[in-house]
């Protein structure tokens, strides 16, 4: 029986990716051909400020031409680039966007996301003002931006998620996956691990709220909503005020050198009187008036419109990388949008989970050889820096010995000169 239930759901896994629809697929493993897919921008080329993108595995990879990819290649530069497919909608199904990303440079401040764009963008001029329907990926800047974002375009405004998603600081590849499910609901996986989920409506203000406060509603003049107050019974004892709050210390002695005369008379610095029982008060009682906190009645809000559809989107044609970078060096790489989360699986442990390993041995490596050459090149500054304390040593030390050699030549002198005068 379990042989005949691993086989069923091995037919249901085969029938699924054989119904999947896999819109785009990117590896750059195929020479320059990727340059007849992907569209440079000419967005900031005008002033200087467009860096230039190349294909390259990086430093540390698996197989250098799956680790293949694109790289940001200036500092302190604006990176733009698109590629079209054919059109299609979500209605109805998972939309499905996943990428690889390896931030080399230990990226101190810049982006590593992408944009999913709508049919009919103009690719030549792709840049930041150029309308999306979805960015999704890392962002880092500082020790204060380190998150993933997942901004939706909602009635012309960029929202963003209202949960925190951290990203990856590290200098290895990771995958990012965004999934938006027909439902109207989320999720959002880094290295095929869940970050995070819900629902579209709850995590995003794509909606007004169903209910607001009654702008012509206030609070009654004569609303009590003291619970407590002062009892009128009460009174303060006659001999409340009697003790003082501050004392002279008497453990304080007038100094040795204390002048009546010159300093004046001599009084003990005060202190805080241990017997002091602060300003009196009346003691609190229920508020025989209270009603409670008044609270603001609640009308349906006549701006909010109801959407069971957040998540689709009829014409989504293209996807594109604009990004600002600090300092160069990230390679986006195994890009896929597709309607099934299984070929999405799949396509990740094809290439990201099968050269991982590899490329943190690789890393590793490079690591410590790197670790290496600067402790010995600290080493060689620290053995220059001794030699130079031992050279400036020996010429004092020369100096010395001259100015002995002088002192004695003017003793001899002076002897000489006594014999002289004998």
């Amino acid at each position: 029986m379990k042989i005949v239930f691993v086989a069923a759901v091995a037919l249901c896994l085969v029938a699924s990716l054989a119904s999947a629809k896999v819109y785009f697929k990117e590896t750059f493993e195929d020479g320059d051909a990727w340059k007849s897919r992907w569209v440079e921008s000419s967005w900031k080329k005008s002033d200087g400020t467009a860096g230039k993108w190349e294909v390259s595995a990086g430093q540390w990879h698996g197989d250098a031409e799956k680790g293949k990819g694109l790289r940001t290649t200036q500092d302190a530069r604006f990176y733009d680039i698109s590629a079209k497919f054919d059109a299609f909608s979500n209605e109805g199904k998972d939309l499905v966007i996943q990428f690889q990303v390896k931030h080399e440079q230990k990226i101190d401040c810049g982006g590593g996301y992408v944009k999913i764009l709508p049919k009919g963008f103009d690719a030549k001029n792709f840049g930041g003002d150029t309308d999306y329907y979805i960015m999704f990926g890392p962002d880092i800047c500082g020790t204060s931006t380190k998150r993933t974002h997942a901004i939706f375009t909602f009635d012309d405004e960029n929202l963003l998620i209202n949960k925190e998603v951290r990203c990856e600081t590290d200098q290895l590849s990771h995958v990012y996956t965004f999934i938006v499910r027909p439902d109207d609901t989320y999720e959002i996986r880094i290295d095929g691990e869940k970050k995070q989920s819900g629902n579209l409506a709850d995590d995003w203000n794509f909606l007004e709220p169903k209910e607001i406060k009654d702008p012509d509603a206030k609070k009654p003049d004569d609303w009590v909503d003291d619970a407590k107050i002062p009892d009128p019974e009460d009174k303060k004892p006659d001999d409340w005020d009697d003790t003082p709050k501050e004392i002279p210390d008497p453990d304080a002695e007038k100094p040795e050198d204390w002048d009546d005369e010159v300093d004046g008379d001599w009084d003990a610095p005060m202190i805080p009187n241990p017997e002091w029982k602060g300003e009196w008060k009346p003691k609190m009682i229920d508020n025989p008036d209270y009603k409670g906190e008044w609270e603001h009645p609640m009308i349906p809000n006549p701006d909010y419109k109801e959407h069971t559809d957040l998540y689709k989107y009829d014409d989504i044609g293209g996807i594109g990388i604009d990004v600002w970078q600090v300092k160069s060096g990230t390679i986006f790489d195994n890009i896929i949008i597709t309607d099934s989360v299984e070929e999405a699986e799949e396509f990740m442990e094809e290439t990201w989970a099968a050269e991982k390993d590899a490329e943190k041995a690789m890393f590793d490596k490079a690591d410590e050889e790197r670790k290496a050459k600067e402790e010995a090149e600290r080493k060689k500054v620290e053995e220059e820096r001794k030699k130079q304390e031992e050279a400036e040593d020996d010429d004092d030390d020369e100096d010395d010995d001259d100015e002995d050699d002088e002192d004695d030549e003017d003793d001899e002198e002076e002897e000489a000169e006594g014999h002289d005068e004998l």
